[in-house]
C-alpha cells in the first residue's frame, strides 16, 4: 500500500472510531436522562397520592408581616421583653460589626431589603420585629431620646440604620405634636419695651 493511501486510511479509521464513541456516549446520555425523568415523575404522582409536607417554622429573617403598634406596646410590658433586654434599653448590648479598627462614620442604609433582612447583625429596631417605631409607642420613642437635652441620640450611639433612625426621628416629632411626649422650650427674656413702648410704673 502506497504511504499516501495509508495514511488516508488510518485518517478515516480514526474519525469512524471517534464518532461512533461519541454516539455512543450522546445515546447513553440521552438514556440516563430519560431513566431520571422517568423517575421524578414516579415520585411527583407518589407524592400526590400522599399529602404534601406542612411547612416548618416561619423564616426568622422575614419582615413582611405587619405587627400592629398594640401587640408592639404590650410586648414592651411582657416578660419575654425582659428577659431578652431586662432593665437595659434595647440598644445598649447591640455592637456594630465592621471591617477594620475604626467604625464608618454612618451605619448601613438599611437592614431589610425586599421584606427580608439582608445582614447578619441588624440594627436594634430591624432585629426584633415586635419593636415598631409609632408615634404612640412612647415607652419605646423615650429609650432613644437623650435625658439630659431632650434630643433624639445619634445613630453612632444607638447603631440604628439610616432608614430606621428617620423612622425614630419622624415618630418622634409626631409624638411630640400630639402631646404625647414632653419636651422644654428654652426660655428667652424679652425686653417689652422694644416692642410696646415705655411702661408705666
Amino acid at each position: 500500500m502506497l504511504p499516501i493511501a495509508r495514511g488516508i486510511y488510518n485518517g478515516l479509521a480514526s474519525i469512524t472510531r471517534s464518532s461512533r464513541g461519541a454516539a455512543l456516549h450522546t445515546a447513553s446520555a440521552f438514556r440516563s436522562k430519560a431513566e431520571t425523568a422517568a423517575e421524578t415523575e414516579n415520585e411527583a404522582e407518589a407524592a400526590d397520592g400522599e399529602e404534601a409536607p406542612k411547612s416548618s417554622a416561619p423564616d426568622p429573617k422575614d419582615r413582611t408581616q405587619v405587627i400592629p403598634v398594640e401587640t408592639s406596646m404590650r410586648y414592651l410590658k411582657s416578660a419575654a421583653y425582659k428577659k431578652t433586654y431586662g432593665e437595659d434599653y434595647v440598644w445598649t448590648q447591640y455592637r456594630r460589626n465592621h471591617k477594620g479598627m475604626y467604625a464608618p462614620r454612618k451605619t448601613r442604609k438599611t437592614c431589610i431589603r425586599q421584606g427580608k433582612i439582608s445582614t447578619g447583625n441588624p440594627c436594634p429596631i430591624c432585629r426584633d420585629e415586635y419593636l415598631v417605631l409609632d408615634y404612640r409607642n412612647t415607652e419605646l420613642l423615650e429609650q432613644f431620646i437623650s435625658p439630659h437635652s431632650g434630643d433624639v441620640l445619634s445613630y453612632s450611639q444607638t447603631g440604628l440604620c439610616q432608614k430606621s433612625h428617620l423612622r425614630l426621628r419622624v415618630a418622634v416629632e409626631q409624638a411630640r405634636d400630639s402631646g404625647l411626649i414632653t419636651y422644654d422650650v428654652p426660655f428667652r427674656e424679652y425686653d417689652y419695651n422694644e416692642y410696646y413702648g415705655q411702661q408705666k410704673s
